[in-house]
């Protein structure tokens, strides 16, 4: 199930879990004020190779082949 982030007028910020299909929160569940659906960024997680700058080709011989072209 996703986690929805609402605010609440009253309480603040808060996550609710609720499936994709259900309809957004209008009452806040602690204290009974209105709330309002915010849509935030979501994270993100690189898996696997080639995602780092330490798993790229190496640099140096990138800008040896650069030095002999401008020779």
């Amino acid at each position: 199930m996703p986690t929805y982030l609402y605010e609440c007028d009253g309480c603040g910020r808060f996550e609710e879990f609720q499936k994709i299909t259900a309809e957004p929160l209008e009452e806040c569940p602690k204290c009974g004020g209105a709330t309002k659906r915010i849509i935030g960024s979501p994270g993100v997680i690189f898996k696997g190779s080639n995602f780092y700058v330490n798993n790229s080709k190496d640099k140096k011989k990138s800008s040896d082949k650069k030095s002999e072209k401008v020779s």
